[in-house]
């Protein structure tokens, strides 16, 4: 007689059970009847129908986003033509006026170098605007460079060149120890520099600010975050935080073009990553963001 393990019980073999004749026939009546049910009530033919729907309405959605990947390519090189094709007259805006300014400022009257000073500031911010436009645009067009890299070291390039956005202030980094991960190290660093400025930017009313990056286990996956004591945001909002010119503070309270989170979030997602944030107002906020083994 044949015989089989019992998985239960480690392995100890067990007897099979020999098939009764008897309830091998019912079970055959049983789905006989079952199959003419299904005959008489149409359920064949309309079995048939909704798989040729699915078949279909899967053709109709890979196609669509075959379309959509295409737009958002084009939009993309528009957007990085215009940005690159602005940079030159911006800042000649900016250049001229402000040798204007500096040459005959003392014979304008008060109001005429006021104007200029309006001329040259707005310049400066259009061509903000226009490099970080240009940063989010390259970040969509770039191939990974994928290489094993310490996070450790990408954090520290972060702050040495955020140095000058520190000096002044009282800032108490706490920086723990981070994973090395496959990534693109340029891109990575881009993302440290932004979530980091926007920390320091965001803890400019605290003495001292406390800025934290670490990593945690969360279900599992590895999760690292850089998390502030600053103004915070309400949740709320907290859907507008990586769209492309959203801004949850007005340009009166902090400056920023409302770009900076987009282009991280778009660094997270181009390595397979995803990204969340939690703040509360005037209790600070901490950004979480995955970059999986393997990135894409």
């Amino acid at each position: 007689m044949p015989q089989t393990y019992s998985r239960s019980h480690g392995l100890v073999p067990v007897e099979s059970p020999v098939p009764d004749p008897m309830r091998l026939q019912q079970a055959l009546a049983r789905l006989t009847v079952l199959t003419q049910m299904k005959h008489d009530n149409g359920l064949t033919a309309a079995g048939g129908q909704v798989a040729q729907d699915i078949k279909e309405l899967n053709e109709k959605l890979l196609s669509s986003n075959a379309q959509l990947a295409i737009v958002n390519a084009d939009l993309e090189a528009f957007s990085y033509s215009v940005a690159h094709d602005l940079r030159s007259p911006i800042r000649q805006i900016a250049g001229f006026s402000k040798i204007l300014l500096e040459e005959y400022g003392p014979q304008l009257p008060a109001e005429g170098r006021r104007y200029l000073d309006k001329v040259i500031q707005g310049a400066q911010q259009m061509g903000g605007l226009v490099d970080d436009l240009l940063h989010l645009a390259r970040v969509g067009r770039q191939a990974l460079s994928l290489q094993v890299t310490a996070l450790d070291s990408i954090v520290a390039a972060a702050l040495e060149s955020l140095q000058p956005e520190c000096t002044g202030r009282r800032i108490e980094w706490r920086i723990g120890a981070l994973p090395s991960v496959a990534c693109d190290r340029g891109l990575m660093k881009q993302l440290f520099v932004n979530l980091l400025s926007n920390a320091l930017k965001y803890t400019r009313p605290r003495d001292p600010a406390v800025i934290e990056v670490a990593q945690m286990d969360h279900n599992g996956e590895q999760v690292i975050f850089v998390r502030d004591n600053g103004v915070g945001f309400d949740m709320q909002h907290a859907s507008k935080l990586f769209g492309v010119f959203e801004r949850l503070h007005s340009a009166s309270e902090f400056e920023g073009t409302g770009i900076g989170l987009a282009t991280v979030e778009r660094i997270v997602r181009k390595h397979g990553g995803r990204i969340w944030a939690h703040a509360e107002p005037g209790r600070g906020a901490t950004f979480f963001f995955t970059i999986p083994p393997g990135a894409h």
